[in-house]
């Protein structure tokens, strides 16, 4: 959705290195957004995205206008069931059905090979898998891992709005994922405990408010209460007025 950034250069970056021709679409979706978020403030700088796809090895930025995408009242939606009931689609009803119905479009306008999506939205990247499965869309989906500041944080447009201190206690996010992920290597598989040290590493921070600490299988997206296989960890975390999300995978061998 714009105002690029390393994470997003190590999509393009990473396209550049296997494909003949990339193509970097910049839009900011009002679909996606529900009425109480961000859409009018979120941040937007054209110029400075085509700089930055132009250095990581893009060959085209397709921006077009809100008018363009969206010519008349649109009628048709692409909506992925289930995938979309937990984590951030609980919180945020709507969102997924704007991100598979821009997405599909693009896919449509572009015709691409493969497609690129960061892991950070993870619960993105298994919908948009299953949308192109289930609708036989050729592009191969290719997922690339989160790019990460010096201090852990997982690079996001939104970080902008965190304020100095905000952006000092949003690391927190980062280690209480490496808890997890400590935790399971010592032998942790009850869910319920790995949570509730998330919950109270993160709760420390003054000013955050959790949203949702999950533990999911990484396919279904379904919660679960002991880990047996592999799952997603997902947090999504409020500093103020500022949500950021991160996640990392147990892979239990």
């Amino acid at each position: 959705m714009g105002y690029l950034h390393a994470g997003h250069q190590s999509l393009i970056s990473r396209a550049r290195r296997e494909n003949d021709l990339v193509i970097v679409s910049v839009f900011v979706n009002p679909l996606q957004f529900g009425p109480q978020e961000d859409y009018s403030r979120y941040p937007r700088d054209l110029e400075h995205d085509c700089r930055l796809a132009a250095s990581a090895g893009a060959d085209i930025v397709f921006a077009p206008p809100v008018e363009e995408m969206y010519p008349h009242p649109i009628r048709t939606h692409v909506d992925v069931e289930n995938l979309g009931d937990f984590l951030c689609g609980r919180s945020r009803p709507g969102h997924f059905r704007g991100v598979c119905t821009v997405v599909c479009k693009l896919f449509n306008i572009a015709q691409p090979d493969k497609a690129y999506f960061g892991q950070k939205d993870a619960q993105q990247l298994a919908i948009i898998r299953q949308m192109v499965a289930d609708l036989n869309i050729p592009v191969a989906v290719v997922p690339v891992p989160i790019a990460r500041d010096s201090d852990g944080l997982a690079l996001s447009s939104r970080n902008v709005y965190l304020t100095p201190e905000e952006r000092s206690q949003a690391p927190v996010l980062y280690r209480s994922l490496q808890q997890a992920k400590e935790m399971f290597a010592a032998g942790e598989r009850d869910c319920s405990r790995i949570k509730a040290e998330l919950t109270r590493s993160i709760s420390a921070v003054p000013g955050t408010t959790i949203d949702y600490i999950e533990i999911t299988d990484l396919h279904t997206l379904q919660p679960v209460a002991h880990i047996n296989a592999s799952v997603l960890v997902a947090l999504a975390v409020w500093f103020s007025n500022t949500r950021l999300i991160d996640n990392i995978i147990l892979a239990e061998e």
